[in-house]
């Protein structure tokens, strides 16, 4: 799978990413809001601090990675109405419920974007997954706000395929009926659709525009179950990566 953000060298980090059709600053405020309004010990703070520099030297400040709750979370801005949405979890980011929630705090779509190769042979490497969710302000009588959900993805070596909500008048359904499954939606098809979308989500200079600071949302205090800490290379190798 060619073409994935930095070379893919950012994994697991980056093998999922979240959306918000919102500034950084805006969003990254009202995560904190949202995360302070959880907190139930007096020993547990959370900070939010602006972060400036490249995209991998703002990605370094999610480091080291947890293995219990997560520590960081980190909202980037981009060269386009959307932010970006990254934390610090040592299997990868995991932005299903982030993005469904703020999706309803702020009124906007948010997305959940995932790109990983297949790359397993034998026992060793990845299972393979495309997948782009889409989440909406929750709608009345309706207990989930997906607005549209398309994935492939290797389950376990099987490839699965299935889509559900209103398709998007860019989206080319024709290719849902490919034969062979892990063709019906593809990395590049991916690509395309966040394209119509307003991302380029892959390509590093989309990230940290000239004049705009990413945001790191961290949680201190003795409270915290951040469980053994990985380096990045530690939690690639974990990953066989």
């Amino acid at each position: 799978m060619k073409g994935l953000l930095l070379e893919d060298r950012w994994a697991p980090v980056t093998e999922e990413i979240g959306f918000l059709e919102v500034g950084a600053e805006q969003a990254a405020q009202t995560f904190a809001t949202w995360q302070r309004g959880l907190v139930t010990s007096r020993d547990f703070t959370i900070e939010l601090l602006p972060i400036s520099g490249t995209l991998e030297q703002v990605l370094s400040r999610l480091l080291p990675l947890s293995g219990g709750e997560n520590q960081r979370y980190l909202f980037i801005p981009t060269r386009s109405t959307w932010a970006a949405y990254v934390e610090n979890q040592w299997t990868g980011t995991d932005a299903a419920s982030p993005m469904s929630v703020m999706a309803r705090k702020l009124s906007i779509r948010c997305l959940r974007v995932v790109a990983v190769p297949h790359t397993l042979r034998g026992d060793r490497g990845r299972y393979g997954s495309v997948m782009l969710d889409v989440f909406g302000p929750q709608q009345p009588g309706k207990s989930l706000n997906y607005v549209r959900s398309i994935y492939a993805a290797n389950d376990g070596g099987r490839w699965t395929f299935g889509h559900s909500g209103e398709p998007f008048p860019f989206e080319q359904v024709e290719q849902y009926q490919a034969r062979r499954v892990r063709d019906r939606f593809t990395f590049e098809m991916l690509k395309d659709y966040l394209l119509h979308l307003g991302l380029s989500s892959f390509e590093e200079d989309f990230y940290m525009p000239p004049g705009l600071s990413a945001w790191l949302i961290q949680k201190t205090g003795p409270s915290t179950t951040a469980g053994r800490e990985y380096t990045l290379e530690e939690a690639r190798a974990a990953r066989v990566l």
